[in-house]
């Protein structure tokens, strides 16, 4: 069954929507045309219909059921595609097979009953079980975790919300096995141990500087390097001690005999071979050795710097560091002045080889830093032990605190668990028995739909439809098996002809009212004529006169009586019409109950363009159409065309049928001839208006003409003496 509906954002249904709770077996909602009863229907017919995206439906027990829709979409798939489905219905079974059927289908339905309700109840249990679970989770959060956060809070950390610390402290209490303590000792250790944590520091690396002292102490340094003495120009160079000039010189000779000091041809080839022999291979590779060593150790001071300096500046940001920066930074400055002197040194060698030279020794500087660094290191290690330890200890006092937590609170997890395993089991034996019962519902019903093949036919319903027609009058047409198709009926007349496109809006309105009816009892598919079904009708009277209308009324009531007894498969039943006597008909239930508990009634209306349901219970809103007719006039919101309409039908059913008053006589009750035809006016006005549309040429305001004629409709009653009625049907209207 629908336990409710939700449509919003959809037609004249705004994005709140309306709501239509508490539905009930049988159901009528009344509503004039263009409040939103088809969108109501075509929402239960197609529910998965992307324009119902921001609508639900919801059933009882979460289970839905096959909805048969009768609207205009139903009508209109149905007739006009030539031909019609035949309905399966139990024709040609025996007494014997109809009741075996009929039993089968009574125990189907007690098996979902009680599937509904198993499933009721493992929901009612799931729900106890969660909302037992969340008030321990909230308890626990308030009893433990507020109560301790300010002195173990570290050890919180992770699980700082209320499901995950319910979970570790459930799991603590299992699994924890370590040594008790008391609060006070946990407290004074937390004090220490959850103090600003120390963390891991890398060591500095060594510097290796033997290279630089290799060529620091290289005699190259010292050794004066000088021509080749036993070549004629040797004693000349020596004595005037013009080595390096001359050295330097030849850097300034040219391919020709100028001298470029003197500009004299005294460059003989003898001359230069003088030369080529003092500076000799040996004096070249000291030279060259001279130069290679100086590029050299200058790139490495220049490497050593970098490091230190980077050493340097990442320990003065180290707040931690375990060097002594201070003789660090002094050793470094003097290492560094060094360098500058030797790179001095270095230079004067290459300019002038001939000279010895002793370069300032750094093997000290470097020592020293290095043995601060590996003071320092030795410190570092002994600092990462520490913390190494420390993680230990962190780790096996927040242990122990999660013991003491658990231990503090062990009656209350106990019992918890105790409960939540209870309640666990009865969740896993309400699956299986649910499941169960799904499994003998499906063999059950797989039975039914065997027997259902062996004794169904779609004649019977055929039979049914075509006997209705001929007892109502409608003669010249009926319902026979097509000639081409299995299970496919045409509508036929007398002479043989297919009759669909002549018959009138009001035939094929009954016809296919009739169609679906047997369609709520049977089903175009063998297999399913057994299955569960709602019933949902929109205005099955449209164009109906009305000995049809009763007719169809007449074939409601008997659905609606099976329904209310849990008699056949239709197990509810939505009406929706417009139609008040047809609603006060379909919805009558005998001379002395005025109320059912199976049956609910509202009312669907549109205000500013947007519908709105009122409920009214089991209380009948419309108690009869004369009635409706005041409450309609008493609507300010109806158009001219409407009130037209109910003032006509208003004086019709009080004055004319009741009263036996005809036009003229009304008209005379009015003192005076000028007023004798206005009230003439309205009649004609009233009359106009309701069988036709007002002229386009009216000159006189709409508005103007309502308020003018309310009034001359008002001392109609007042000139014939029934002001008292007209007071009374009026009341509570503001004029």
């Amino acid at each position: 069954m629908l336990e409710s509906i939700t449509i919003k954002k959809i037609a004249t249904f705004d994005e709140n929507g309306i709501q239509i709770t508490d539905l009930k077996k049988v159901n009528f909602i009344y509503g004039a045309n263009g409040s939103g009863k088809t969108t109501i229907t075509k929402l239960i017919d197609k529910p998965t219909d992307p324009r119902f995206d921001n609508c639900s439906l919801i059933w009882r027990g979460g289970i839905p059921i096959k909805a048969l829709v009768y609207n205009k979409d139903f009508r209109v798939s149905n007739f006009g595609k030539g031909n019609i489905e035949g309905v399966f219905t139990l024709g040609q079974a025996t007494k014997e097979e109809i009741e075996a059927i009929e039993k089968m289908q009574y125990e189907l339905a007690e098996i979902k009953a009680k599937g509904v309700k198993k499933k009721e109840s493992l929901e009612k249990v799931t729900k106890l079980k969660e909302q037992f679970e969340n008030d321990y989770r909230d308890n626990t959060w308030i009893e433990i975790y507020k109560k301790y956060e300010s002195d173990f809070k570290e050890a919180f950390r992770g699980v700082m919300q209320k499901e995950i610390f319910k979970d570790r402290i459930l799991e603590e209490s299992q699994n924890n096995n370590a040594d008790s303590k008391t609060y006070i000792e946990l407290k004074k250790k937390a004090e220490t141990i959850f103090g600003k944590s120390p963390q891991t520091i890398l060591s500095i690396p060594v510097i290796d500087f033997t290279r630089i002292l290799e060529i620091e102490t290289n005699n190259i340094w010292q050794k004066k390097i000088l021509g080749k003495a036993d070549v004629d120009i040797a004693k000349l160079i020596h004595k005037l001690n013009l080595n390096d000039w001359v050295n330097e010189g030849r850097n300034y000779l040219q391919e020709d005999e100028t001298c470029p000091f003197c500009q004299k041809p005294t460059i003989t080839k003898d001359f230069r071979k003088q030369l080529e022999d003092y500076f000799d291979e040996t004096f070249t590779a000291d030279t060259t050795l001279v130069k290679n060593n100086s590029e050299e150790y200058n790139r490495l001071a220049q490497n050593l710097t970098n490091i230190l300096q980077g050493i340097e500046n990442s320990e003065k940001a180290n707040k931690d560091t375990k060097i002594n920066i201070e003789s660090f930074s002094a050793h470094l400055k003097t290492l560094s002045s060094q360098f500058i002197s030797n790179r001095e040194i270095l230079n004067n060698k290459i300019k002038e080889p001939s000279r010895s030279f002793d370069l300032i020794s750094v093997k000290e500087q470097l020592g020293n830093i290095n043995k601060l660094i590996a003071e320092a290191n030795v410190a570092i290690v002994a600092h990462n032990l520490m913390v190494t330890n420390y993680t230990s200890e962190r780790t096996d006092l927040i242990k122990a605190i999660w013991k003491f937590l658990a231990e503090e609170n062990k009656t209350k997890i106990q019992k918890f668990i105790k409960k939540r395993n209870g309640l666990q089991r009865g969740i896993d034996a309400l699956i299986i028995q649910h499941k169960d019962l799904q499994n003998i519902w499906t063999a059950l019903n797989k039975k039914i739909q065997e027997a259902n093949k062996n004794v169904t036919s779609v004649q019977p319903s055929v039979d049914e439809i075509n006997k209705i027609l001929k007892s109502y009058g409608f003669l010249n047409f009926e319902i026979v098996p097509s000639k081409i198709e299995r299970n496919q009926y045409q509508i036929q007349r007398e002479d043989g002809t297919i009759a669909e496109a002549t018959l009138s809006e009001g035939e094929i309105t009954f016809i296919t009212f009739l169609y679906f009816m047997q369609l709520a009892k049977g089903s175009t598919k063998q297999e399913t004529i057994s299955e569960e079904r709602i019933l949902i009708v929109d205005d099955p009277i449209s164009s109906l006169d009305s000995n049809v209308l009763f007719v169809v009324s007449t074939l409601l009531k008997e659905i609606i009586k099976g329904i209310k007894k849990d008699e056949g498969n239709i197990k509810q039943l939505i009406l929706l019409t417009h139609n008040v006597y047809f609603h006060k008909e379909v919805s009558f239930i005998d001379g002395r109950t005025s109320e059912n508990g199976d049956t609910f009634f509202w009312i669907l209306s549109r205000k500013n363009k947007i519908s709105v349901i009122q409920p009214f219970g089991v209380k009948n809103p419309i108690h009869t159409s004369y009635e409706l007719l005041w409450q309609e006039l008493k609507n300010k919101e109806n158009s001219g065309i409407t009130i037209q309409n109910i003032m006509r039908r208003i004086i019709e059913n009080y004055f004319k049928i009741l009263g036996k008053y005809v036009d003229d006589d009304l008209i005379k009750k009015f003192p005076t001839f000028p007023d004798q035809e206005i009230c003439r006016s309205l009649i004609c006005w009233i009359n106009d208006g309701s069988h036709g549309i007002p002229d386009d040429l009216y000159v006189e305001h709409q508005e103007t003409t309502i308020e003018k004629y309310h009034q001359v409709f008002k001392n109609i009653f007042v000139y014939c003496g029934h002001q008292e009625h007209y007071t009374m049907m009026m009341k509570n209207h503001q004029a």
